[in-house]
């Protein structure tokens, strides 16, 4: 073999190593910086390369779907508040309507007299007073009564004064005296007029 063809030879040899090596390289560095983007990506304090942009992803969804369940929660709550707010005021209006309903059954056994003294019987005596205390839930039998006998007793000379109206004077929180005063009675005969009604209604039940 002569000089020249061994020297291809030998050319040739180092030419194919020497692209090897060049491709080996490059395929490593590829490599490298491809796991190195991932691991940035992953949890480093890289560029945030292929991920959510900050303040996307699951905690920003958590936050937002507990502001919006947060708030029909308190809707929710208020709601339920209000409406058991509601029957309990309810409840304690038909206690009261329902002890002052015992408590005149329970008058009209002890002094069967109270609905002759007002001209009337025990069952219609008892069935306005509850029609009463629809409008006024703690009105007593004994201020009923007696405004059923002061209307009866006035009524003749002063129209103005019923029994409806003197309820109504009682239901806005005003006494049976001011009530009277406040259909026209001075002082002086609003007075006279409840102490005539009582020795009337006291006098009956005997």
């Amino acid at each position: 073999m002569d000089n020249a063809r061994l020297g291809k030879i030998i050319f040739t040899t180092l030419l194919c190593t020497l692209v090897a090596g060049t491709t080996t390289s490059v395929s490593g560095q590829g490599r490298g910086r491809g796991g190195g983007g991932g691991r940035g990506s992953g949890g480093g304090t890289g560029s945030n390369v292929g991920g959510p942009p900050p303040g996307v992803g699951v905690d920003r969804g958590l936050g937002n779907a507990s502001e919006r369940s947060e708030s029909r929660s308190d809707r929710g709550l208020a709601t339920a508040s209000e409406k058991s707010l509601g029957r309990s005021a309810a409840g304690l209006e038909k206690a009261r309507v329902a002890r002052n309903i015992r408590h005149a059954d329970k008058q009209l056994r002890e002094h069967p007299g109270i609905p002759r003294t007002l001209r009337t019987n025990a069952n219609d005596l008892r069935s306005d007073y509850q029609a009463a205390l629809a409008t006024h839930p703690d009105l007593k039998f004994g201020h009923f009564v007696s405004a059923t006998r002061i209307a009866q007793n006035l009524h003749s000379r002063n129209p103005g004064v019923t029994r409806a109206a003197i309820l109504k004077g009682l239901a806005s929180g005003r006494s049976l005296g001011q009530t009277l005063q406040d259909l026209g009675l001075s002082e002086h005969e609003s007075n006279e007029e409840k102490k005539r009604a009582d020795r009337e209604i006291k006098r009956g039940i005997k």
